[in-house]
């Protein structure tokens, strides 16, 4: 017989491959198995002794519903196979062993969407069948009202316990018994007459059993005395290693509510020694709840202190080092500074008493890390006492309109936040985001600036435009058309944008971001190549998604040929001109090729909606330059000595904060612009195999990954480039990227939950680990995208200033 590990391989080496045969092979070596015990005596005493499981795996429909989708011919197919070899197994051992003592449970792990994803709390992802029969299982009972009482059960996804059976099925009339997966284990272990696994937390159900009354408690508190023991343990564990111990009230008195069950079954009441064993499993399972969160509060406290702590450090790093506020403060608070050693001496006695405690309970190295970054934190912070009392006096000796800015700063810079936050779930918020953005920054702009330069209207039109992506829908449905025609859009806004490069001299509102140098370019034809490079990447999609349509493998020399326009073109900005304009221009089209390469339908065309965005926010920063210099010049020559200082890097200023604020804002948008990437089920495998038709799941994420980072790249370099014009430090900025992700962070550790479907626990795992990543991710972007950008040029516009004058 063929090897597995190899067939396996020739299933992923075909895109379009049918798994069903994995569950034939199943049933061959189950059939195989029991062939050969007639022949091997020790293997048919193992077969024939008691208490023996046999696990049948049928992988062939989780395959083929992810790869084809539920409701693919491929799939239904597979469905009937596992019906016949159902039926198969089912006559193979009742032919071997002839006794009628086996039992029979037929299930599966999760449900499928139609798309063949699976996670959320969609009922066709959390329904799974559950049919058992055999010995020891009860016969089908007929609905009847008094067993279809709706006891006040309700499972995760919101369906109450053992509803009708659906007409669809072809089951009326009989009763259906729902159950919660972790109940098949003592289901299985009953069946068998054994205790149920150490560690199971599932409950009985006795809808499946076939005992008498008297058997049925008995069993019922065997299950709760497994989940008892297992609370007590954790009781133990806990009080041994606890300076002050908590224990779980409502269970005080467990020993004797046990000695009062066992008293009933002895004088024959069944029914109340049902009712309390339930009662007392349910306490234990609360119990063991309880000891799992037990340091809840504690860790809750240290860590959000430590976050707290944390942010002002930051807050006080950015304004001692990048801004302008330090100079005087520091020379108030000069003199105090030998009282800091008190605060240091007594931060230190406090984490030393508070690692003694932390080791006499035994806790685990992270408590402690927790906690010593905690008091760390506020020692520094209590440290430098001097200079928030010489701060705050500096705010209050301003007037009073300073003091308005600085708290509407904040209140702006939260609401910014929280928006970010809610948009991890409700995406739409960008759309009411981009659209309010467009009509205001237009209209401070036409109040400003001739209308006649056409930036007003391009704001607005360019906000308006990436708007519409988040109403699409999550997952991105399969249009290669719109993926070829996004390759000539992108060709377009590359040439207008070279056009205006070209031919912007001697308009004050493009020379900084449209700087030449007087010698020539050193590549004078870049931008034809790099277009036509996109031309060839869509030409490749086209070639691409005909032979998927016709079922025949991608050919070598086109997979050669994707792989050399992906890794060609991203070289090719390197040799651009290095003013603003043009080298973001050649960034622009140079990630284009691979990403069109990887895309599978509107994806593409929010590359270039998110490009003309990215233009927008430069045009718009380099508005606000212009103004700001317009506003501070006159006819004297000291106004012109002022004009001149403007030209080298400056400090932070209260409205910078708004740099920061507005590349979250963007850098989110390519986060989530096209989906929710921070679940996986997003993910269209399908994207990657014009470069790979061979399943090498690394290289397959590593590509996925890839195309995730283009956006993110697009933002990183668009924001260091607005450093340059506006000369602030970048690293400064960066601190202030921090700080904000910083206080999204915080909000997702309290939106963290350990309940509800895979998709809402994973998701707002996700979310926080994503935020809280962000700022190391975003830290290595920058140091990739400094290639592109370390040598970008600013064109220096006071001379033309000059003239104005």
């Amino acid at each position: 017989m063929e090897d597995l590990s190899s067939r396996i391989r020739r299933l992923c080496n075909c895109v379009h491959a049918d798994a069903s045969f994995l569950d034939e092979w199943s049933f061959d070596q189950f059939q195989s198995l029991l062939n050969r015990s007639n022949e091997d005596t020790s293997l048919k005493e193992l077969l024939l002794q008691d208490n023996l499981v046999i696990f049948l795996h049928l992988l062939g429909c989780d395959s083929n519903g992810h790869a084809h989708r539920p409701f693919s011919s491929i799939y239904l197919n597979n469905v009937k196979v596992v019906d016949r070899i159902a039926e198969r197994v089912y006559s193979l051992l009742e032919d071997y062993y002839k006794d009628n003592r086996t039992a029979y449970v037929f299930t599966a792990d999760h449900g499928m969407s139609d798309k063949g994803s699976h996670g959320d709390g969609h009922p066709s992802n959390t329904d799974t069948p559950l049919v058992v029969w055999g010995a020891g299982v009860k016969n089908p009972k007929p609905i009847s009202s008094i067993n279809h009482s709706d006891d006040g059960f309700h499972f995760v996804d919101e369906h109450a316990h053992d509803m009708p059976t659906p007409i669809d099925w072809g089951l009326n009339g009989i009763e259906r018994v729902d159950v919660n997966q972790a109940d098949i284990a003592p289901l299985m272990s009953t069946l068998l007459g054994l205790p149920c696994p150490v560690n199971s937390v599932g409950n009985l159900p006795l809808g499946y059993v076939d005992m008498i009354e008297a058997e049925e408690v008995e069993a019922v508190l065997a299950n709760t005395k497994q989940i008892l023991n297992q609370f007590l343990r954790k009781s133990q564990i806990k009080q041994s290693n606890s300076l002050f111990f908590k224990p779980f009230e409502p269970m005080a008195q467990y020993s004797s509510l046990l000695e009062h069950i066992e008293l009933l079954l002895s004088v024959r009441d069944y029914q109340t020694a049902m009712t309390l064993t339930e009662k007392l499993r349910s306490l234990a399972l609360q119990g063991l709840h309880y000891f799992q969160t037990y340091d809840w509060l504690m860790l809750m406290t240290t860590i959000t202190l430590g976050y707290v702590g944390w942010m002002i450090y930051l807050i006080l790093h950015v304004l001692q080092s990048y801004t302008s506020v330090a100079g005087n403060i520091y020379e108030q608070a000069a003199q105090q500074k030998h009282k800091t050693t008190k605060v240091y001496l007594f931060g230190c006695l406090l984490m030393a008493v508070i690692s003694f405690l932390v080791f006499v309970e035994h806790s685990p190295p992270l408590y402690h890390a927790y906690i010593g970054m905690t008091v760390f934190l506020w020692t520094q912070i209590l440290g430098e006492y001097q200079f928030f009392e010489a701060l705050w006096r500096n705010i209050t000796g301003r007037k009073s309109n300073y003091a308005i800015k600085l708290l509407a700063a904040c209140v702006v810079s939260i609401l910014i936040l929280e928006l970010l936050v809610n948009s991890f779930t409700e995406r739409k918020l960008y759309t009411y985001c981009f659209f309010t953005v467009g009509i205001v920054a237009s209209i401070y702009l036409f109040k400003s600036i001739p209308w006649r330069s056409g930036i007003p209207i391009f704001v607005c039109i360019a906000c308006w435009c990436l708007s519409v992506f988040t109403l699409m829908p999550a997952e991105i449905p399969d249009n290669n058309g719109l993926v070829i025609t996004s390759g000539f859009i992108i060709i377009t806004i590359g040439a207008v944008a070279r056009w205006i490069d070209q031919h912007s001299e001697g308009n004050k509102f493009w020379f900084s971001i449209c700087y030449h140098q007087m010698e020539k370019p050193r590549v004078s034809f870049l931008f034809y190549v790099q277009a036509l490079l996109v031309g060839l990447s869509s030409i490749m999609v086209w070639l691409a998604t005909s032979h998927r349509t016709e079922k025949q493998e991608l050919h070598a020399l086109h997979q050669f040929i994707n792989w050399s326009l992906a890794g060609f073109s991203i070289l090719l900005p390197l040799f651009s001109e290095n003013g603003i304009f043009s080298r973001l221009t050649s960034i622009f089209l140079g990630f284009a090729p691979p990403f069109l390469l990887l895309s599978i339908g509107y994806e593409a065309v929010f590359y270039g909606a998110l490009a003309l965005v990215l233009l927008a926010w430069i045009l718009f920063e380099n508005t606000l330059l212009h103004l700001t210099k317009v506003n501070k010049l006159s006819a004297s020559s000291r106004d012109m000595e002022k004009l001149a200082t403007m030209e080298d890097d400056r400090y932070l200023q209260l409205s910078d904060v708004r740099i920061p604020l507005v590349f979250l804002v963007l850098f989110n948008v390519a986060f989530f612009g096209t989906g929710n990437f921070a679940s996986i089920a997003s993910f269209e495998i399908s994207s990657v195999y014009r470069f790979i038709t061979i399943f090498s799941p690394f290289l397959m994420a590593a590509l996925l990954i890839f195309k995730l980072l283009i956006p993110f790249m697009l933002v990183i370099c668009v924001f260091s480039a607005i450093t340059k014009l506006l000369r602030v430090p970048r690293l400064g900025c960066y601190f202030l990227v921090i700080l904000f992700s910083d206080v999204m962070t915080i909000h997702f550790f309290f939106l963290v939950r350990n309940t509800g479907s895979w998709m809402e626990i994973g998701n707002s795992i996700s979310h926080f680990g994503i935020v809280s990543a962000q700022v190391v991710f975003v830290l290595l972007l920058f140091a990739i995208t400094n290639v592109y950008t370390k040598d970008i040029r600013i064109g220096s516009d006071s001379s033309s200033s000059r003239k104005a004058m």
